[in-house]
């Protein structure tokens, strides 16, 4: 299949839906790791389509909504600094901090940029050598490669006045802190693909092996994703517990050697804050000290930030897959994309976001017998 419609066909959903309905014999609780795969989960009605034995669970999968509110106060107070250009991808600027988000610093003189590239950060550093500017580095393992060449390109062409606040996250160390919580109900894992492009997928086996669950890389249209579930159920139905690529388009084993080796050179592992969950040990990577005079962080001397959860957001428990957004109680009233307590209901990819804007308000069902094609 070459072309994207393909990917949304409506006959070829049917079949793969009827394939799990013939499949499943228990339940089975199933986990997406990427914001994406919940958008087009929910959109599509793919979890109201599966046979009801079948739960998906959405997990931490939004970069935006894992970045801890320490880190968004921090930009914060950086981006107010008049000395200072703030540059950040466009999903960041509505992510609620402690008292304001990126929005409001714009609306008071802050000097606060979209830019779709963090090479386009950069640019800016060149054509203002009098300010200091900050590229806002956030993500999985997906954009920390291009956030690494940056770093790696300011340093090879000698611009000092760029630096960059990084709150890069890793997926594996997600899935074992998943796994190891006394609340887990997790059965199995949909992994994403994007990662594993980059990274390959050499980190998933021990973790299949040591905590017994499938782990099925997927895409991100809906028949990947029912392609991934028809999988993972027929893993789980068989007692098996192996790591299965079901993204063979755009995924190999290996990964992408080259951004790993750029990965390598300008990052070093680090413990992690994830908001909402907390602190997970090497779950990701921060400036090494070849490469530690361009971290924001450092150089504005903002490392000692603390913060506080408003106590009426329960985003938490939904990145941990505890509970669905329509199960907080401030969901669609006091808590809106307009009025956003937390991230998961401002980000493109967020679990909250994505039950708001699909009116997904409730449980009701809709017919077995309809498409997940919109």
């Amino acid at each position: 299949m070459k072309y994207l419609d393909e990917f949304q066909n409506p006959e070829l959903a049917r079949r793969l839906l009827d394939d799990i309905r013939s499949t499943v014999t228990r339940p089975w609780a199933l986990m997406e790791v990427c914001g994406g795969q919940t958008h087009t989960i929910i959109r599509h009605g793919i979890d109201q389509l599966l046979p009801e034995d079948v739960e998906l669970i959405h997990g931490p999968g939004c970069p935006v909504c894992v970045t801890p509110l320490e880190v968004i106060d921090k930009a914060l107070e950086i981006a107010a600094r008049p000395d200072v250009i703030f540059c950040s991808f466009g999903d960041m600027l509505r992510v609620p901090g402690s008292d304001r988000d990126l929005f409001q610093v714009r609306s008071r003189g802050g000097d606060v940029r979209v830019v779709y590239s963090p090479l386009d950060a950069l640019k800016i550093a060149q054509q203002n050598p009098d300010r200091e500017v900050v590229f806002f580095g956030i993500g999985f393992e997906t954009t920390a490669p291009p956030n690494a060449m940056t770093v790696h390109q300011a340093r090879k062409l000698g611009i000092p006045n760029f630096s960059l606040l990084v709150s890069h996250v890793r997926v594996p160390p997600a899935i074992e802190a998943i796994m190891t919580s006394p609340r887990c109900r997790v059965q199995a894992f949909l992994a994403a693909g994007h990662v594993c492009s980059v990274m390959g997928m050499g980190e998933y086996p021990e973790l299949a092996d040591r905590f017994r669950v499938p782990i099925v890389v997927t895409g991100f249209e809906p028949l990947d994703i029912l392609e991934g579930i028809r999988r993972t159920v027929r893993q789980l139905e068989r007692g098996e517990h192996t790591v299965d690529n079901a993204y063979p388009r755009a995924v190999r084993s290996e990964g992408n050697p080259a951004a790993q080796a750029m990965l390598a050179d300008v990052f070093e592992v680090t413990d992690r804050s994830w908001r909402g969950i907390g602190t997970i040990p090497a779950s990701g990577w921060r400036l090494s000290e070849r490469y530690r005079d361009y971290d924001a962080e450092f150089r504005f001397s903002v490392g000692g930030i603390t913060t506080k959860e408003p106590a009426a957001c329960r985003s938490g428990e939904v990145l941990q897959g505890l509970i669905k957004p329509h199960e907080c109680a401030a969901f669609g009233t006091v808590c809106t994309p307009r009025t956003p307590l937390g991230a998961t209901m401002v980000s493109s990819e967020g679990a909250c976001a994505a039950y708001y804007l699909y009116r997904r308000l409730g449980t009701t069902p809709i017919p077995q017998e309809a498409s997940p094609v919109v």
